[in-house]
C-alpha cells in the first residue's frame, strides 16, 4: 500500500526531538533499518525491522501521593514489522494502560520505548499528535467515527491533518473503502450504517496515513459474532495481503489464537508468550 508523505523536516535541539509541521514529517519518520542478524546455527528471529521495542515499561499514577499506584511493572516488547500480535489480559491486567503507552495516548514513567525508529522519551508533547497521525492507526470497539459526517469524509480526516490535497485525500479514501468493502455505503452517514459497517469504515481511516501499526482495541467487543468474524478477516487480509503490522488488544482467547504471537499480561507483567494459530 502506498504512503503519502511529505517532504520531511525535523530539528533536533538540546537533544529533544522536534517536529515543526505535520506535513514536513513523513519522511524523516521513516525508520533506518532495525534487523538483528540471526547467529550462525542458531533459529533466525522473525523477519522485519522492529515496530515496537519497549525496555522496562514502567506507569505509575498519582506519583509521591499517599495512593501512588503502579500499573506497568517493567513491561519488554518489541513486534517487529508484519507480525499480527494479540495481548490478552483479564480485567485490571493492564492492557488498557500498556495499550496507552504503544499509541502513544499517555506516556510511561520509566523506561526505553521507541516506535517506528522514533524515541518516544524525546519526543516533545506537541509532536506525539502528529506521531501518532503517521505513525499509529487506531480502531477502537465504540468505532469513534465523526457524526453528521460521511463515512468517506471520515476517512478522509487523518489525511486532513496531514495536510495532504482535497484530490488526493478523496481518491485515497475510496480506495481504503473499496479494500473493506464499504465504497457503496461512502456517502452514508455514521447513524445509516450497521455497527460493522462503522468499524469497517474506522479500519479504512486507520489504514489512511499508511501507518507503521494498526492498534486494535477490542475491535470486535461490540458487534455480534458474524459480524465480528468479518472484521477480523479484514485484519488476517491486511496482515497477510499487505503485510501491515497489527496489535490486537482483547479478552478473547479465541480471537487471540487467530494471530501470529499471543502475549498475556497480568498484574501488569507479561507473563507468557507464545506462538498462535496465524489464521481463524
Amino acid at each position: 500500500m502506498m504512503g503519502f508523505g511529505g517532504s520531511g523536516s525535523k530539528k533536533e535541539k538540546s537533544g529533544e526531538l522536534i517536529i515543526e509541521d505535520i506535513t514536513e514529517t513523513a519522511e524523516d519518520l521513516l525508520p533506518e533499518a532495525q534487523t538483528e542478524p540471526a547467529e550462525e546455527g542458531t533459529a533466525s528471529e522473525p523477519e522485519g525491522r522492529i515496530i515496537i521495542d519497549m525496555h522496562h515499561i514502567v506507569k505509575r499514577y498519582f506519583i509521591g501521593q499517599p495512593n501512588e499506584l503502579e500499573v506497568l511493572h517493567g513491561i519488554d516488547l518489541q513486534v517487529r514489522e508484519g507480525e499480527f500480535v494479540a495481548i490478552v489480559g483479564q480485567s485490571g491486567s493492564g492492557k488498557s494502560t500498556l495499550m496507552n503507552m504503544i499509541g502513544a495516548l499517555d506516556r510511561p514513567t520509566e523506561g526505553q520505548y521507541t516506535l517506528d525508529g522514533v524515541d518516544m522519551f524525546r519526543a516533545k508533547d506537541r509532536d506525539l499528535s502528529a506521531i501518532r497521525c503517521l505513525k499509529i492507526g487506531f480502531v477502537f470497539q465504540t468505532y469513534n467515527l465523526v457524526a453528521r459526517t460521511s463515512a468517506l469524509k471520515n476517512v478522509e480526516l487523518p489525511m486532513l491533518y496531514a495536510k495532504m490535497s482535497p484530490r488526493r485525500r478523496a481518491k485515497r479514501a475510496k480506495e481504503l473503502l473499496a479494500v473493506v468493502e464499504m465504497e457503496d455505503r461512502m456517502k452514508h452517514m455514521p447513524d445509516e450504517l450497521s455497527g460493522g459497517q462503522k468499524q469497517r469504515v474506522a479500519i479504512a481511516r486507520a489504514m489512511a496515513n499508511d501507518p507503521a501499526l494498526i492498534l486494535a482495541d477490542e475491535p470486535t467487543g461490540a458487534l455480534d459474532s458474524a459480524t465480528g468474524r468479518l472484521i477480523m478477516d479484514i485484519f488476517h487480509r491486511l496482515n497477510k495481503e499487505q503485510g501491515k503490522t497489527i496489535v490486537l488488544i482483547t479478552h478473547s482467547p479465541e480471537l487471540a489464537e487467530e494471530t501470529g504471537r499471543i502475549l498475556t499480561l497480568k498484574d501488569g507483567m507479561i507473563v507468557g508468550s507464545r506462538k498462535g494459530a496465524g489464521h481463524p
